[in-house]
This record gives C-alpha cells, sequence and structure tokens, in this order.
C-alpha cells in the first residue's frame, strides 16, 4: 500500500513537473511570437486605400480611379442579408467566440495529419477575426508561425475592438475578383447595384468569394461558382437566417453578372474626366488620385455634353465625306466563321452607334454586312452572330478616291463594298428622322479633328468638352493640348485694346493693298480673303464684320503690338506675343480652352474668368477640401433662416481685365459679325449671339468662338498633322455651322436676352458705311452704335465728303494702290 502511495505521488510530481515545463514551454513559445508581433492598435486609425470617383453636375458618375476599387462602407449600412451571408461562409460563431474558433483548429489540424505529405495546402481555421489579422497586419505565408502570430493577434484585437468594428474592416478589405476589394466594389462589379438591393443569391455568391474568387468566376467557373453560392444559401437556411422557400427561390436563380470595367456612365465624357484625373494628380499626387477615396463634384454638364459630342462628331464626319471614302479599314477571310477573326480587330468603344461590320456579299442594291460579335465576361467571343443591309442609300456619299468611279456618285453598292471589307456602320434613317429597320450606312473615320469648349463666362465653370472624335482612337485632347493658329478669331482682342484706347465701332480706317518690307528684298503683303478687292474707307465694324485683313495690320501700327502683346496676356491667350504684326492676324499658337477663356472675359463684361471643371472636391470623410467658387457671399449663412433681412449679395473680388462699356462695345461688333458677316451661320440660332470666325494660313485650322450672355463655345476644325483643308476652305462654311448647330440644341429652351448694357453706354443711331451720326428721318443703312461718354460722333451732313465706297478691284477713288505702303516688321501673311 505504501508503495502504491509512494508510486501514485511520483507520478503526480511527474506530472506536476511536466505541467509545469509545458506551461512554461508555451508561455516561452507565446512570448517569443509575440515579441514581433506588429502593432495592432494601427487599426483604429486604418485608412485601407479607396477609389477616388469623379461625377458631373447632376451627379452622374463620369469615372472611377484607383489600384484597389474599394468604396469603404461603415458597419451600419451594411444589409443585414450580406452580414449574414459572409458569416455562413466564413464564420458562423462569429459573434460568440472569443477570436479563436477552437472547433474549428481542431477540426483543421486532424485534416493536417491525414492529408500530411501529400502536398495538399493545409485546411484553414481562421475566424473572420484571424483573417482580419493576417489581411492588415500579416502575410500570406503558409506556417505555423503565422498562424501562431495570427491567433495571438486576434485575441488581442478581440479585446481591443467591438465585434462590429472587426466585421466592418473584414467587410471592406476582402478581396472578391475582378479587381474589386470590399463589399461595396464587388457589388457595383458584379451586379452595377448598391449592396442594399443585392437578392439573397447575389449575397450569397459575394459570400462565396473571398477564400478563391479566382476559382468562382462566374463565367469561365460558372458550375463551381453556383455549387459554391448554392452552399452559401443551405448555411443560411440551416441557421435559420432565410426561409426554406426563400432558399430554394434563392437557388434556382440563375448567376448573372453586369460588369462596369471602367466605372464610366456618362457619354461622350472621356476627355473630360482625362482632364480632371490630370488635375488631380497634379494637386495632391498619385497616392491621394488613387488611393485617397476622393470624391470629385465636376462642372460638366452631361446634357451639353453630349449636344457638343453630337454636333462636332458630326461636323467632322460631313466634311470628311465630302472628301470622298478611302476604302475598307482592312480586309478579312469570310469563307469560315467570320465572327471570330473580326472579333479580334480593334474596333472603337466610344463612338456608337457605329458599330464595326464585315462584307459577306454585295450586290448593286445592297450589301450584307456582319457585325462584330461581343464578348462574355471571361473573354470568350459570343456565339452570337448579327447581320443588315447596306443599302444604296447608305453609300452615296462615298465617291472612289481614284480608279474608273473616281468623284463619281455611286450607281451601285457593289462600287463601293467587296465581300471582306471591314467596315463602319450605323443605323440608316429616313428624311423624317424615322430609323429604317434592318438598314445601315456606311461610315469611316474621319481623317480631320478638332475640339470644343463649351463654358459658363460667368464663373469660368468648363461645361462641355470634345477632344477629338474618339478618345479609344488618340487620348490626346485637342481642346487643351493642341496649340493651332487662330485666325481672325484673335481679332477681337485687338479690336479690344483699340477699343479700350479711344477708337470706337465707327472709327475710319482704309482698307488698301499694304506692303511690309521683311528685310533682304522679302516683301509681305497681307490680303484679305477676297484677293484684289478692297472697300477703301471703312468703320471698325464693317472691317471686323467682314474680316478685313489689311484694316487690322494698319489698326495694330497704329496701337502698337506691345499694347495687343499686352492684352493678348491679360486675356490669356499667348504668355508672350512677339512684336510682329502678322500676330495681330492670329499667326501664334493657342488652344481652344484659352480662347475660349478670353471670350468669356468679354462676355461677362471684362471680368476675370479662371477656367475650371472642378467645382469641388471632398476627402473620404466628405470635408471639401477643394472649392472653385471664391467669391463672398454676405447673408448666405443666416442661422434661423428667413426673418426679412437683406437679401444675400454676392461680393465679387475678381480682376476687371477689361473694361465693362469696352466689352460691351466689343460684343456689339461681334454680334454684327453673326448678323451679317462671316459668322452670318449663327443667325439661323435666333438668340442674341456674338462671335468671330477664324481662318489659318493656308485654311490649316478653321475656328470659330462666340458666345451668348450665358454660353460660350470654341471650336477648331483641322488635321493633327496641320495641312490645308482646301483651297477656298473657309471658318464661315465649316466651323461656324458646327456652333450654329451646337448652339440650336443649347439654347433651344432659353430665352431670346439681349447682352447687358453697362452703365454708361449711349446707343446711337449712325451711318452704316461713314459711321457719321445718321441724318433726321434716314432709316436704311443705318446701325446702333455703342459710345462711351465723350465719343458720340458728328452728324452725316458735317462730313459728307467721307463717305463709303463700294468695293474695288486692286483700286479705289481717291486712294492709291500704293497709299500706306509702310516698311514692317517680319511676318507671315495668308491669314483671315
Amino acid at each position: 500500500m505504501r508503495l502504491l502511495i509512494r508510486f501514485f505521488g511520483f507520478l503526480f510530481a511527474a506530472g506536476s513537473v511536466v505541467f509545469l515545463v509545458g506551461i512554461a514551454g508555451i508561455a516561452g513559445l507565446f512570448w517569443h511570437f509575440s515579441k514581433d508581433l506588429p502593432d495592432y492598435s494601427q487599426l483604429q486609425n486604418y485608412e485601407p486605400p479607396v477609389m477616388t470617383r469623379i461625377h458631373a453636375s447632376d451627379g452622374a458618375l463620369l469615372g472611377e480611379y484607383a489600384k484597389e476599387r474599394r468604396l469603404y462602407l461603415p458597419i451600419q449600412a451594411v444589409p443585414k442579408l450580406v452580414i449574414n451571408s459572409f458569416l455562413a461562409a466564413e464564420d458562423k460563431n462569429f459573434y460568440e467566440h472569443g477570436g479563436i474558433d477552437y472547433t474549428g483548429m481542431a477540426r483543421a489540424g486532424v485534416a493536417y495529419i491525414q492529408n500530411y505529405g501529400s502536398n495538399r495546402r493545409p485546411q484553414g481555421a481562421s475566424t473572420i477575426t484571424q483573417q482580419v489579422a493576417k489581411n492588415f497586419l500579416l502575410t500570406n505565408e503558409v506556417s505555423f508561425s503565422r498562424k501562431i502570430k495570427e491567433a495571438l493577434l486576434a485575441m488581442r484585437i478581440e479585446r481591443t475592438y467591438s465585434k462590429d468594428k472587426i466585421l466592418e474592416l473584414y467587410l471592406n478589405e476582402i478581396y472578391l475578383g475582378l479587381g474589386a476589394y470590399g463589399i461595396a466594389a464587388a457589388s457595383l462589379v458584379y451586379f452595377d447595384k448598391p449592396v442594399n438591393e443585392l437578392t439573397i443569391a447575389e449575397a450569397a455568391y459575394l459570400a462565396a468569394l473571398p477564400k478563391m474568387p479566382a476559382s468562382l468566376h462566374p463565367v469561365r467557373n460558372r458550375a463551381r461558382a453556383i455549387e459554391r453560392r448554392n452552399y452559401v444559401i443551405d448555411r443560411l437556411q440551416e441557421n435559420g437566417w432565410i426561409t426554406a422557400a426563400d432558399a430554394d427561390k434563392a437557388r434556382k436563380e440563375p448567376l448573372v453578372v453586369t460588369t462596369r470595367t471602367n466605372g464610366a456612365a456618362t457619354f461622350a465624357g472621356e476627355y473630360f474626366s482625362e482632364e480632371v484625373r490630370r488635375d488631380i494628380f497634379e494637386r495632391y499626387g498619385e497616392k491621394k488620385l488613387y488611393e485617397g477615396g476622393l470624391s470629385v463634384r465636376t462642372t460638366l454638364d452631361p446634357k451639353i455634353q453630349v449636344m457638343a459630342r453630337k454636333t462636332m462628331v458630326a461636323g467632322l464626319v460631313n466634311y470628311d465625306e465630302q472628301q470622298g471614302y478611302r476604302g475598307a479599314i482592312q480586309k478579312l477571310d469570310i469563307s469560315g466563321d467570320w465572327g471570330i477573326p473580326l472579333a479580334d480587330i480593334k474596333s472603337l468603344s466610344d463612338i456608337s452607334p457605329w458599330r464595326m461590320a464585315v462584307v459577306l456579299e454585295t450586290n448593286d442594291q445592297s450589301a450584307r454586312i456582319g457585325f462584330q460579335p461581343g464578348r462574355e465576361l471571361g473573354g470568350a467571343i459570343s456565339k452570337q452572330r448579327e447581320t443588315g443591309l447596306v443599302t444604296l442609300e447608305g453609300v452615296r456619299w462615298a465617291r472612289a478616291l481614284s480608279g474608273p468611279y473616281k468623284g463619281k456618285v455611286p450607281t451601285s453598292v457593289a462600287q463601293v463594298l467587296q465581300p471582306g471589307d471591314v467596315i463602319y456602320a450605323d443605323p440608316l434613317y429616313a428624311k423624317d428622322g424615322q430609323r429604317v429597320e434592318g438598314q445601315y450606312r456606311l461610315r469611316q473615320i474621319p481623317e480631320i479633328s478638332g475640339a470644343m469648349v463649351a463654358m459658363d463666362p460667368h464663373t469660368g465653370r468648363v461645361l462641355a468638352m470634345v477632344g477629338g472624335f474618339s478618345f479609344d482612337q488618340s487620348q490626346f485632347n485637342r481642346a487643351t493640348q493642341a496649340y493651332r493658329q487662330p485666325g481672325s478669331s484673335f481679332k477681337p482682342i485687338v479690336y479690344s485694346a483699340a477699343l479700350d484706347n479711344g477708337y470706337t465701332g465707327s472709327t475710319m480706317m482704309v482698307d488698301a493693298p499694304i506692303e511690309i518690307d521683311q528685310g533682304q528684298g522679302n516683301v509681305w503683303r497681307p490680303e484679305n480673303f477676297s484677293v484684289g478687292k478692297y472697300q477703301g474707307q471703312v468703320t471698325l465694324r464693317n472691317a471686323l464684320r467682314l474680316s478685313l485683313n489689311t484694316v487690322t495690320v494698319r489698326l495694330a501700327q497704329e496701337i502698337g503690338m506691345p499694347l495687343i502683346g499686352e492684352y493678348a496676356k491679360r486675356f490669356g491667350v499667348y504668355d508672350e506675343l512677339p512684336n510682329y504684326l502678322s500676330y495681330a492676324l492670329g499667326a501664334g499658337e493657342t488652344t481652344v480652352m484659352r480662347m475660349v477663356t478670353a471670350y468669356s472675359m468679354i462676355a461677362n463684361g471684362g471680368r476675370r474668368v479662371k477656367p475650371t471643371l472642378i467645382d469641388r472636391i471632398q476627402d473620404r470623410y466628405g470635408h471639401t477640401i477643394f472649392r472653385h467658387d471664391q467669391r463672398e457671399c454676405r447673408g448666405c449663412d443666416a442661422p434661423e433662416g428667413w426673418k426679412n433681412q437683406p437679401e444675400p449679395q454676392l461680393i465679387d473680388h475678381r480682376e476687371q481685365v477689361l473694361d465693362s462699356m469696352t466689352a460691351y462695345q466689343i460684343t456689339e461688333l461681334m454680334e454684327g459679325v453673326v448678323q451679317g458677316g462671316t459668322g452670318i451661320a449663327l443667325k439661323e440660332v435666333g438668340k442674341p449671339i456674338a462671335g468671330k470666325t477664324g481662318t489659318s494660313n493656308e485654311a490649316k485650322d478653321l475656328w470659330f468662338v462666340g458666345f451668348s450672355p450665358d454660353l460660350v463655345v470654341g471650336l477648331y476644325v483641322g488635321y493633327d498633322k496641320p495641312r490645308s483643308l482646301g483651297r477656298n476652305a473657309q471658318a464661315g462654311h465649316t466651323a461656324a455651322p458646327i456652333a450654329r448647330d451646337f448652339m440650336k440644341l443649347a439654347l433651344a429652351n432659353k430665352p431670346a436676352t439681349p447682352f447687358k448694357q453697362p452703365v454708361g453706354i449711349r446707343l446711337v443711331l449712325v451711318d452704316a458705311k461713314t459711321g457719321m451720326r445718321a441724318a433726321p428721318g434716314q432709316n436704311r443703312g443705318t446701325v446702333l452704335e455703342a459710345f462711351k461718354p465723350g465719343q458720340t460722333p458728328p452728324s452725316n451732313e458735317a462730313l459728307a465728303t467721307v463717305a463709303g465706297t463700294d468695293v474695288i478691284d486692286g483700286t479705289q477713288p481717291g486712294v492709291s494702290p500704293d497709299a500706306d505702303r509702310a516698311v514692317m516688321r517680319s511676318g507671315t501673311g495668308g491669314l483671315y
């Protein structure tokens, strides 16, 4: 008995020693792994990379920029269905355990022993808390040391943070495939809807993704994806979180995904959003742009943007089609399945409703075409094949550039199209505007390009921007990056300088031949568009209306190029303008954005305008970190509503770059350009519009810039590698009609508001030819001219000898062909 007692005593002692040694060993092990644990307190202030989102002025989404597509969603905004789905799939006891699921660990340990030596990845038993520890603080290394650190961190995290906080971190951090991080982004990427609109089946599919998003691809591995989704649905039912009927209905629901590849939701806004992206990058840097979660409210008006895009593209296409048909994009072998090789050809994605197609067969009256098939989410070519007919009416414009049919209107479709031709086509519309079902029109990508900008003249807000025919074709933004010669559209700057320094619209100038000695025997002879024809004595109003070059050169000589250069810099058209007289005719190079900004300062009465594409930028917490409008609003912050206090006042501290009366005078002169000059195409709009055309040297660039009281538009048309648009090309025939079509749409529902007349301006009826005050009873040949105080002209009778003259060829009575020949500094000619 004593021996038995001693034996049990020995066992107890030995067991105690082993137990203590084990405890010490475990404590040492914990100490060893604990000393290198990362600081988990950083989770409290964790700011995950969140995508920057750009919105139009009406809130429509323009674009999303991120390295990890993530939208951070507070746990309070996550629906219970979504939470339960992830708990069912990942950790159903999440709200009960202390960070470690011991049952799961035991199960994983048994599986590890059974699979030892099989090279299989060990089965995981991580709780959501452990996954948070791994994803935020550790690596993906598969080892016992990482699992021990993960468990230690999980226990510490559970003691420090609430369950909801841990779950919020998890749901916003996990990768769910297709570039989506977090449930909010994944819901948009897979189903194009917010999380609160997800169905049971959709929420279950997202919950199935964390462990193996690539293996559960909704197209490539559809069967496996549905199987795993249904497993999650089963767990939801098993846990009593959904009813059996709901579960049965969800399991039968097909897995249909609607992807958003770039997040853009506003048609034709690509150039605009890319310009905004560059702006944000320059302001805040790459990290803030792609990870900062900025919310950017831009100035873009989607309706006006679509109008600008539509009219600009139509103008480019119309000009291009007038030149003739250049032929098919390429040839395809159509003997087999034509859809496969056609799908591999790069087509432009932003020129809808144009679609790429291949000609399958032709005859005299039509050609059967097959449209480029789309691709499924996994990249596979769609099996659907769609065809249509290009009729003779759809190829009428396609005159050949060479061969036996050169320059002739096609009389047969087969003269234009052959089987295997890869082309673009869009729906054919009848003359009454109705679409002809099943019939299409041949199209070709225009060689010519251009740009357009529409701006609010009072604030500088850019309402629309077209940087070219297609952003997919070329990301070069011609509205802000292309420097082109503005031609005569620069003349209003010259005339503004003159009007600001004593000249008026009735000031008489000489339109006659002029020569400039450039040295070394070179003589520059600036000419008007109508070569060899001169007006003799003309008013400044008529000189601008008819865009007379010789008058502008004489005016620039009188007031001096340094003064014109100062005004060009003040308006922001040029940073520095050389003192050559040819620059008064628009020989320098500038951008559409700069020209539209300059005209905006004229339109708003001479106030400084800084162009902007951004109204406001907010950080991820909703704090405004940038606001464009810096005007002071006195009385706008009344704390208790309306109590008969004075109305709020906007205090404008912006610089006055041009006298308001001068701005009105030049506006009236440019209104004359529209009413009866080179911009007469815009008279058809039927609203007060002022503007100026511009045709550069050798007609390489065709411009129009103009405005109504509340909208400025500017555009140019030209080849990217500048070359002449034709001997007889004129801005009034090409650029002005595009502006007309745009203004018709943009101002369709706007009242015909006249330009605001500043205090001090006096309108006087004058003789349109002589610029003198009209005689009593004189009604014909008169115009209302705007004068500043002290500028009112004398009557016509006082200077009866100074009468207007008819257009002459080369000479004029009383004006010598050699009149006003002056020695001036060098320059180039041919701008009008």
